[in-house]
C-alpha cells in the first residue's frame, strides 16, 4: 500500500499516522468545506503536473464545496490572499493552471434522460464543469441521450415511450415488434457504450478520477456486486442507488424504472498511474467506508477495487471515518474514561458476540478489545450500562418547564423536522420559549443573494399598493371570531 504522500496530501495529513492497516490510504480533515478545499488544492496541484491529463469529476452535492473552492483558488491566483492561501495549504506551482487542456470524462447518467433537464448528470457536467472551469467541450466524452442512435434514427421518447427499458430483451426472443424495436435499440446503446469505453482507453484512460460513494458502496453506478473488470454500460441499479436517486428524479417509482449508463470499475482502474480519489462526509456513510478499507477486496466493495493503484486515495471528514478501527482506537483511548464510553463499549460487544444482556458474562466483556478497558469492569457493569440508557430516556421524555430554547443547525429538514415531537412538547408550555435560526451555507441552499431578492420584491409589492394584507392589520383575528377560517387576501 503506498503512503507516498503528495506536498498537499502531506500538509492536510500532517503528523497523523495510522496504527492499523487499510487496503487504501487515507487522509482524514475536520469538516465538510475543509474537505472540498483540501480536495480542490489536490486537483490543481495534479492539473500543475498533468496540464493535458484526463479527468474524471463528479456529481452531486458531495462536489459542491470542491468546485466552489477551485474557482475560488484560481480567482484569487494574484492576490496576496491567494499567494497566502497555496502556501498554507503546500500548493507550489511556477504558474496559474489553466484547466482548457484538459480531456473531461463523465461518468454516468441515468438513461434516458433530457439532457437539458437540471437533474441530468450531463447538464450539471456542462453548467459546471465545462462552463463552470472553463474547459474545452471539444475535449470532452458526455453520455448526451439525445446522441445515442436507437434503432430506425427514432428517439428515446418513441422507443422507450413509457421511460421503462427491459434489458432482459438482451437475452430473449421480443413478443411484438415494439420489443424487437427496442431489441435492436438497446444492442446500438451497448455498442455506443463499447466505443465510449474505447475512446477513454486512447486517451490512455482516466488520469484522475474523483468521485463519491454510495450508500452501497458504488462508485459511479458500479453497485455491490459489480465485476471488478467491468466496462462502460447500459446497466439497471440496486434499491439503495434507486432510493438515493429517488429525490431527484421525482420518487421510487420512476427511480426503480430508470436503467443508467456508467463507466466500469476496470475504466476507472485502466490507468495504472491514475490519481482515484474518494472522497466523502458524513457518519451516515461510515460503515460504507469500513467496509471498502478495512475487508479484503472484493465484488461487495466496489471502491476496493482501487486499493490496485498505488495513488488512490480516501479523503473523509472524521464523520465518515468514525467507523473505521483507528477511530474507534482514538475514541476510547485519547480522551480520560466515561460512563458514555461504557455504554458504546458494552452495546458494541453484545451486537458483536449475538448475545442479549442477560446472556452476556462477564468473560464475553475482558475479552472484548474495549470492554477490558472499562475501569472496575466486573458483573454488574452491563446492569449499570442498562440503569444509564434508561436515565437518558427518562431525561429525553421529562418534561421541560421554565426554560428558554435555541433551535439552530443547518439544514430545517435534517434536524428541527427530526426532533419536531419534541420540539412541540417543549413548545406547548407555555412556561418555555422557544427562538428558531436555520443557517445554511449548503451548495444547493438558499442564498444571501435569493433572500436579499425575495425581500427587495416584497419591499416593491408594497410600494406599489400590491399587499392588500396590509390594510387589514387585524384580518387574522377577526377571520378567526367571526368564521373560524383563515383568508389571506392578496393580489400577488
Amino acid at each position: 500500500m503506498s503512503t507516498d504522500f503528495t506536498r498537499v496530501e502531506k500538509i492536510f495529513a500532517g503528523e497523523t499516522s495510522h496504527r492499523f492497516p487499510t487496503n487504501i490510504p487515507y487522509i482524514t480533515v475536520g469538516n465538510f468545506p475543509l474537505l472540498g478545499k483540501f480536495t480542490a488544492v489536490r486537483f490543481l496541484e495534479w492539473v500543475g503536473e498533468n496540464p493535458e491529463g484526463v479527468i474524471s469529476l463528479p456529481t452531486g452535492k458531495t462536489s459542491g464545496h470542491f468546485i466552489q473552492w477551485v474557482k475560488r483558488i484560481l480567482d484569487q491566483w494574484d492576490t496576496p490572499e491567494g499567494r497566502e492561501m497555496r502556501t498554507e495549504c503546500g500548493l507550489i506551482l511556477t504558474e496559474k493552471p489553466h484547466l482548457d487542456k484538459l480531456h473531461f470524462v463523465q461518468i454516468d447518467e441515468f438513461y434516458p434522460i433530457d439532457p437539458g433537464q437540471h437533474n441530468s448528470f450531463y447538464n450539471y457536467v456542462q453548467n459546471y464543469y465545462i462552463e463552470g472551469f472553463g474547459l474545452d467541450p471539444n475535449k470532452g466524452l458526455y453520455i448526451n441521450s439525445n446522441e445515442i442512435p436507437l434503432a430506425d434514427g427514432m428517439s428515446y421518447n418513441e422507443v422507450f415511450a413509457d421511460g421503462f427499458i427491459d434489458l432482459g430483451l438482451r437475452y430473449r426472443e421480443p413478443k411484438t415488434k415494439l420489443e424487437e424495436l427496442q431489441q435492436r435499440s438497446i444492442f446500438m446503446i451497448d455498442n455506443w457504450c463499447a466505443r465510449y469505453e474505447e475512446n477513454i482507453r486512447n486517451l490512455g484512460g482516466i488520469g484522475f478520477f474523483l468521485g463519491g460513494i454510495g450508500p452501497d458502496g458504488h462508485i459511479a453506478f458500479n453497485t455491490k456486486g459489480s465485476d471488478p473488470h467491468s466496462t462502460t454500460r447500459l446497466t439497471y441499479t440496486n434499491f439503495e442507488t434507486q432510493a438515493a436517486a429517488a429525490g431527484d428524479l421525482g420518487g421510487i417509482e420512476i427511480s426503480r424504472r430508470k436503467p443508467v449508463i456508467t463507466i466500469g470499475l476496470d475504466t476507472i482502474t485502466f490507468n495504472p498511474n491514475a490519481t482515484a480519489i474518494i472522497f466523502a462526509a458524513g457518519e451516515e456513510i461510515a460503515p460504507v467506508i469500513a467496509d471498502a478499507l478495512e475487508k479484503e477486496p472484493c465484488n461487495l466493495y466496489p471502491a476496493s477495487v482501487l486499493s490496485k493503484l498505488p495513488n488512490a486515495r480516501f479523503y473523509l471528514t472524521t464523520g465518515a471515518a468514525s467507523g473505521l478501527k483507528e477511530s474507534i482506537y482514538d475514541y476510547y483511548t485519547a480522551t480520560p474514561w466515561n460512563q458514555e464510553k461504557t455504554d458504546r463499549a458494552v452495546i458494541d460487544c453484545l451486537y458483536n458476540i449475538n448475545k442479549y444482556s442477560d446472556k452476556v458474562t462477564l468473560e464475553d466483556l475482558r475479552n472484548d478489545p474495549y470492554c477490558k478497558l472499562i475501569p472496575n469492569l466486573n458483573e454488574n457493569t452491563v446492569n449499570e450500562v442498562i440503569e444509564s440508557i434508561n436515565n437518558k430516556i427518562a431525561k429525553g421524555t421529562s418534561p421541560w418547564s421554565n426554560e428558554v430554547f435555541y433551535h439552530t443547525g443547518p439544514h430545517h429538514d435534517d434536524i428541527m423536522l427530526g426532533l419536531l415531537p419534541h420540539i412541540h412538547r417543549i413548545s406547548r408550555n407555555e412556561t418555555n420559549t422557544s427562538h428558531f435560526a436555520v443557517m445554511t451555507s449548503g451548495f444547493n441552499a438558499v442564498t444571501n443573494t435569493f433572500l436579499v431578492k425575495a425581500l427587495e420584491d416584497t419591499l416593491n409589492f408594497i410600494n406599489l399598493d400590491k399587499i392588500e394584507m396590509l390594510h387589514y392589520p387585524d384580518l387574522y383575528e377577526k377571520d378567526i371570531k367571526s368564521n373560524g377560517t383563515k383568508t389571506a387576501i392578496t393580489t400577488l
